[in-house]
């Protein structure tokens, strides 16, 4: 821990804990501007001990983004280029052979890591994208038949450009399942990239954080106590049919070819709880899930190729659901 945090939230206390993962926000956000939603999600992505898909066009602090997270954390982390010709023992780890004791032994990956940052996920093959499938649902990988864990917490959070753009290959749904959110990073408003440009000029450096005055402010151990604090966070009868039936009614959608599987309405509840908690309650409202409806539903379903042509989104499509199903009062 960095000498100068006078934050005192390392003891296990919830609220204390709340009080950290708050902090990360103001953190963040001397090294990234105007990305206060994709901070909440990745916030909410380690809460619930799930994964993250950050999509949006180069250059708008993705990676960056990863980065000042794991430094405003006391955990390891470390990032994977994806490309081409990325083979899937780059990731996961191999068996070496020692001459000396003429025996195999593992050498890990850079998946045995807290917070993977897997950076353009979509410029590899399926066959290396499917490397971490075992990872991000079991928490291990398997090498030679010996499974072995991985640390906790651990959070891939993988970095994409938009798929139409040349030379990329889309994630298959199998994987996409496994991330728990998919952020959307937008192009700056015109205030945030005049701040952005006026901190370059002023000598901020991407590859300093420490210089910009990034420092840890939270660490395991707020991450455990907030983890469980979120899971007493009560969940009536009612939020639960709420979440079901938003889940199916996109099964039912005439846009759709495919809805949301009963592990994504999971996930709606776990995300809308984790988010509860962070706003300083004990249970959840329905404003906690519509909250939380588009970036842990969307990449969860599929449109219909007219409804595609048509100009229609799976943003608008849930949106419309999320109008038409009746509010528990």
């Amino acid at each position: 821990m960095d000498p100068t945090t006078d934050n005192a939230a390392h003891t296990g206390d919830p609220a204390a804990a709340r009080a950290s993962l708050e902090a990360l926000r103001a953190e963040i956000a001397k090294a990234v501007v105007g990305q206060d939603p994709a901070v909440t999600g990745l916030v909410v992505a380690l809460l619930c001990r799930g994964h993250v898909l950050l999509e949006g066009a180069p250059g708008v602090a993705k990676t960056l983004l990863v980065r000042a997270l794991a430094a405003t954390l006391e955990l390891d982390t470390k990032r994977v280029q994806f490309t081409p010709d990325l083979m899937p023992s780059d990731v996961t780890g191999s068996l070496v052979y020692d001459a000396r004791t003429a025996e195999f032994s593992f050498q890990p990956g850079p998946v045995f890591t807290n917070l993977l940052l897997a950076d353009e996920i979509n410029r590899t093959p399926p066959k290396t994208q499917s490397s971490l499938l075992e990872a991000m649902e079991e928490r291990q990988v398997t090498v030679d038949g010996t499974p072995r864990p991985l640390p906790d917490p651990f959070l891939v959070a993988a970095t994409q450009n938009p798929v139409e753009y040349e030379g990329t290959y889309p994630l298959p749904e199998a994987q996409l399942d496994r991330f728990l959110l998919k952020l959307t990073i937008p192009l700056p408003s015109r205030q945030d990239e005049i701040d952005v440009l006026t901190r370059h000029a002023g000598g901020f450096d991407p590859r300093d954080l420490r210089a910009a005055g990034v420092r840890p402010v939270a660490n395991a151990a707020d991450l455990e106590a907030a983890r469980r604090a979120v899971a007493e966070t009560t969940i009536s009868p009612e939020i639960t049919a709420y979440v079901v039936d938003i889940c199916r009614a996109t099964r039912e959608s005439p846009s759709l070819t495919l809805g949301v599987s009963p592990r994504g309405a999971t996930a709606l509840l776990a995300t809308a709880r984790a988010w509860a908690w962070l706003t300083g309650r004990d249970y959840v409202i329905p404003d906690d899930v519509k909250a939380l409806a588009l970036p842990t539903l969307r990449h969860r379903v599929q449109l219909r190729p007219e409804a595609e042509m048509e100009g229609v989104t799976t943003d608008s499509v849930i949106n419309a659901i999320l109008a038409h199903v009746p509010v528990p009062r």
